[in-house]
């Protein structure tokens, strides 16, 4: 199985100025062309707003954008937006293809605090995506607060359920140390890779946020972009190294 060359994303998010935040990945992503998998974070072009006359038709031009994007870097791109379907509105995450595919997650857990639940609708599904032979379980900000959504298991083939956890998310700084806990925990607790991708700023809410994106590993150890920065990092995950991981501590099999 190929390495996997994952791109995150940390940007100041524009408070509902969805033209405006689609410039600035284009900006950020100017130089980057040897990815994989691009991670934007959550409602990556409008910020954590509840919003839905921000909504948009999975034929909409920020999915069209995603695919061009897609296609142009040859990379997929996981991330969410506000999507209405059929008269409800949902936190989408969606996994785009460079080949046009697209797979989605609906957020399960809607963040009860900004009563995102008054206006989103919860999905009720998990989502595992295949991509270049690795599994890629999709999340969404305050899922990580849920270990039940993403527990690890064998199946009776003697494979892990996935390889990867992708948490997209506008996750408060006054609960940073919350994010960098649970992140660490998903990753042990799972045996897997964590990717959490998060923005930097302040929004519309007067919210700050601290970024402090990262890559977690089985054991736990984090490679963490700089905080409070605007930042574009590609880092390269070994299934190999995984492997040796969970045969040496098989701990998903005692499970």
């Amino acid at each position: 199985m190929q390495d996997l060359a994952i791109t995150l994303v940390q940007p100041n998010q524009l408070w509902e100025d969805v033209r405006g935040n689609l410039d600035n990945y284009e900006r950020l992503l100017t130089n980057e062309n040897q990815s994989n998998l691009i991670v934007l974070p959550e409602l990556f072009q409008t910020s954590f707003t509840m919003n839905t006359l921000l909504a948009e038709q999975m034929s909409g031009n920020s999915i069209q954008w995603l695919l061009q994007l897609s296609k142009q870097k040859s990379a997929a791109i996981y991330t969410s937006l506000i999507i209405e379907e059929n008269g409800a509105f949902y936190n989408r995450g969606v996994f785009v293809q460079p080949n046009g595919l697209i797979e989605c997650y609906d957020k399960r857990k809607t963040f009860g605090l900004a009563k995102e639940g008054d206006h989103f609708t919860s999905g009720n599904a998990e989502q595992i995506v295949n991509y270049k032979g690795w599994k890629l379980q999709l999340q969404i900000c305050y899922d990580l607060r849920f270990p039940e959504l993403v527990r690890n298991r064998i199946s009776d083939s003697g494979e892990a359920a996935y390889d990867v956890i992708l948490y997209v998310a506008n996750w408060p700084e006054k609960r940073s140390n919350h994010w960098k806990s649970l992140l660490n925990a998903r990753a042990i607790e799972n045996q897997s890779f964590v990717i959490g991708v998060n923005r930097i700023g302040i929004d519309g809410n007067k919210h700050s946020y601290s970024g402090d994106s990262c890559l977690t590993d089985a054991l736990g150890t984090t490679t963490g972009l700089s905080p409070n920065k605007e930042q574009v990092k590609t880092v390269v995950i070994k299934h190999r190294e995984l492997a040796e991981i969970r045969e040496m501590l098989p701990f998903l099999k005692d499970r």
